[in-house]
């Protein structure tokens, strides 16, 4: 049977293990890193009208990221215009290859309407200068009923889609 005594040396020692692992964890972790996120989601929020993101891809070779935001004016099968906040309008190259996402399902080109809100990644300084994602965030029905941001599968920050490699 534990004394009176020992007991609080227990705690103590529980206490002092607890705060050291606490500080060392936080010690490790990367310098800044909740910054880091809210200026991601500040930076490609909604507020987001277009981009431009150089990434170093290796041997001295760059791929040139675009992300455009805006209101789809026309979309045929092998492009989309887009009319973007600040008035201009962008005409972007697609084709079967390109991922459409509405509510965390894939769609094709095809069902790309007139008066759905997306934002579109795409590579400036590839070949074919074909969307690699348009991610659908809000749409209109045919019959004109507005439906508003995706909330299934949808990121309430509209964080951009894409990949780099």
């Amino acid at each position: 049977m534990a004394t009176m005594r020992t007991m609080p040396h227990k705690r103590f020692a529980l206490l002092a293990g607890v705060l050291v692992t606490l500080n060392l964890v936080l010690w490790l972790a990367p310098q800044g890193l909740a910054l880091r996120q809210i200026a991601l989601a500040k930076l490609f929020g909604p507020r987001l009208v277009r981009a431009e993101v150089i990434d170093r891809a290796g041997a001295g070779k760059t791929v040139d990221w675009r992300l455009d935001r805006g209101i789809i004016v026309s979309a045929t099968a092998t492009s989309l215009t887009l009319s973007e906040a600040d008035g201009r309008q962008q005409t972007i190259g697609v084709d079967n290859s390109t991922t459409v996402v509405a509510r965390g399902r894939h769609l094709s080109v095809g069902k790309l309407a007139r008066g759905w809100r997306v934002l579109v990644t795409w590579q400036a300084n590839s070949t074919n200068g074909l969307a690699d994602t348009v991610k659908v965030e809000a749409w209109h029905k045919a019959n004109g009923n507005a439906k508003g941001p995706l909330k299934s599968g949808a990121s309430s920050s509209y964080a951009p889609v894409f990949h780099l490699s």
